[in-house]
């Protein structure tokens, strides 16, 4: 899996509306984390990755038929974004037990 930051990409029409995009197990970032880019939009982008390589077709197939908003891999990939957030603001700095 790569990450990488690229401006040009989100300059054109497709990828505007987006801060971030992934394809297979390429992540593309409009800008490098810190840098206005949060961890949880690389975490976003990471359960995308895993989306791919447990439903390879049926993945990107579901953006064409269901659309992007009410999409059931980009209602998880928030989810999990959002999860992972609140976790961190709950122990800011603290290592879970799990990683100890």
């Amino acid at each position: 899996m790569r990450v990488w930051v690229t401006p040009w990409l989100f300059r054109l029409p497709w990828f505007g509306r987006f801060d971030g995009y992934t394809m297979w197990d390429w992540i593309f970032l409009r800008r490098p984390l810190g840098a206005g880019t949060g961890e949880e939009l690389l975490c976003h982008e990471l359960c995308h990755v895993w989306q791919m390589q447990h439903h390879p077709v049926r993945m990107p197939l579901s953006y064409v038929l269901r659309g992007y908003a009410r999409n059931p891999y980009e209602l998880e990939a928030r989810r999990a974004a959002s999860a992972s957030t609140v976790r961190e603001n709950e122990n800011p700095g603290e290592v879970p037990p799990s990683m100890a």
